[in-house]
């Protein structure tokens, strides 16, 4: 941790976490320090520098948060790999990788929103293992993998069946979808198309700004289904990780040259994938 991190965490003191913690132990400890840590950060005032759009920006918290993990990491999984949105990278020797965005949604989080979270991935060359995300202001912990039922907050969450009748089922037409796109992408039409094709496809549509938060929600019922173009694996891998766990479905399809993903139940990812496909130019 930096010493702009120490300095500003203030009362909250990140944690030297246990070598002896399970995968799921140790991925839902290292989301709920993380969280806290840029939380408490925030609080004690922050600057934003830009990256590649005015909404597209870094914090001395994201960077603190990431350096947290990768060091409670190189002490607890010492031979495994570690793959950070802020540019941590260590090549492990187990054939596994920890995938982290110290915080996602971060132009919410600068902007005093709640709607942001730290959220992890663990992978490895079958593809991922398991999905931690939380949200601090609204202490909420989403975790799930491979072996291992979703769960919010320590309780089972049965999205995807509900009074009896498979909710993976539904109709897209029946269902909100959560999406993003920047508005510089709605003025190239390879990318609007599908995405106005998918978008009036829906029930209704919400925006929120943060894709983990987003898949957390399309795990627990709150959301119906979740499609965005372009996700790195910080973006994806934690949420997929958990719809599964959840027994929801998830996709990837490429149209016009760029890779759009899905979350949900079954019947929506099959609807969003034929849609975003009737907007392609081929």
């Amino acid at each position: 941790m930096t010493e702009l991190g120490r300095h500003k965490l203030g009362k909250h003191s990140a944690s030297n976490l246990s070598p002896s913690l399970d995968d799921f132990e140790l991925a839902a400890a290292l989301v709920r320090e993380a969280g806290m840590l840029a939380l408490m950060m925030r609080q004690g005032g922050l600057d934003a520098q830009r990256k590649t759009s005015v909404s597209d920006i870094v914090t001395a918290a994201d960077h603190a948060a990431e350096a947290y993990v990768q060091q409670q990491l190189q002490n607890c999984r010492p031979d495994d790999g570690v793959l950070g949105e802020e540019g941590a990278a260590v090549h492990g020797s187990s054939g596994r990788t920890w995938v982290i965005d110290p915080v996602d949604g971060t132009y919410n989080f600068m902007q005093g929103s709640t709607y942001w979270c730290s959220a992890i991935a663990l992978k490895d060359e079958t593809g991922v293992l398991l999905g931690a995300i939380y949200q601090p202001e609204e202490d909420k912990l989403w975790l799930g993998g491979t072996g291992r039922p979703a769960t919010l907050n320590g309780d089972p969450v049965t999205t995807f069946s509900a009074d009896g009748a498979p909710r993976g089922a539904l109709p897209l037409w029946d269902l909100g979808a959560a999406t993003y796109i920047h508005p510089r992408w709605l003025a190239d039409p390879m990318c609007a198309m599908p995405w106005h094709a998918a978008a009036t496809s829906a029930a209704t549509l919400r925006m929120l700004g943060s894709g983990s938060c987003d898949l957390g929600r399309v795990a627990d019922g709150e959301i119906g289904c979740w499609f965005q173009h372009s996700c790195p694996e910080w973006d994806w891998l934690p949420g997929k990780a958990i719809v599964l766990a959840a027994g929801g479905a998830v996709g990837t399809v490429y149209v016009n040259g760029l890779e759009w993903f899905m979350a949900g139940g079954a019947t929506a990812v099959h609807q969003l994938r034929a849609a975003l496909e009737s907007g392609s130019v081929d």
